[in-house]
């Protein structure tokens, strides 16, 4: 469970729920049809924009803001050292023994193995690493139309409400409810962009981005296994993908 998403998801709707009991008329901010609109008009959009395998995809995908293992690139640099450690005193073959959960390292160690050149080890891995980053992309994509989408509903949903208000005006005393009802579809729409969708699409970038660091490290890693370069020499090299603060702590 990520701690922090939890966090600023719970922090972020105490803070509106109490202000709006600060307030003192919280039964006032609930309004069915101004949800009906935002919600269903928001996923309906999201479904006209694209495919429902990707939407459905998306949803699953969301799950890594709050379930998400983050590995250490420490230990991945501890195993590929290992790698050349155990390729410079036996030999590249050796490797092929040794257990590797991480499928894209294993995959790319194989090819070494299997006598594959440089060039094509590379080339494999890093096709693979840009197709992952593809489908994170839309991933991504989903959630940031989703929190286009979400205020822009609101803003409908306050279009229809200042209509049926308009068209009643001959009732003055309607028109101050009527007017808050219109405005719940706006503040429900900010909502669901500003609390949910957004940070999820800008979370979901930060895992994508810390899954292609470690990927990058490891084609690196392989490719300088391939080159049969001294493990302290492969350690240092795979030291500079990270920042000084975790190289310091090796």
């Amino acid at each position: 469970m990520d701690i922090a998403t939890l966090i600023g998801l719970v922090g972020a709707f105490a803070l509106v729920i109490t202000t709006i009991f600060m307030g003192g008329n919280a039964a006032g901010f609930i309004d069915i049809p101004s949800v009906v609109v935002v919600i269903g008009g928001t996923f309906a959009v999201t479904f006209i924009m694209f495919p429902m395998g990707v939407v459905i995809n998306a949803f699953k995908v969301g799950m890594k803001t709050f379930l998400f293992k983050s590995a250490d690139p420490q230990d991945i640099i501890k195993l590929i050292t290992s790698l050349a450690d155990t390729a410079r005193k036996e030999s590249l073959v050796a490797l092929e023994k040794v257990n590797i959960d991480d499928e894209f390292l294993k995959k790319g160690v194989m090819l070494v193995v299997d006598g594959s050149s440089e060039g094509l080890v590379r080339s494999v891995m890093e096709i693979e690493l840009e197709f992952m980053k593809q489908r994170h992309r839309q991933g991504q994509a989903v959630f940031k139309g989703m929190g286009t989408m979400a205020p822009a509903f609101g803003m409908i949903g306050t279009l229809i409400g200042l209509v049926n208000m308009l068209s009643n005006l001959s009732d003055p005393s309607s028109i101050g409810p009527a007017m808050a009802v219109a405005l719940l579809t706006t503040f429900y729409g900010a909502i669901m962009a500003n609390v949910m969708f957004l940070p999820m699409a800008t979370k979901l970038e930060e895992r994508s981005a810390e899954d292609v660091l470690f990927m990058q490290i490891m084609i690196e890693g392989v490719s300088s296994l391939q080159r049969g370069d001294h493990p302290s020499v492969v350690k240092e090299k795979l030291q500079a993908f990270l920042s000084p603060a975790l190289r310091e702590t090796t």
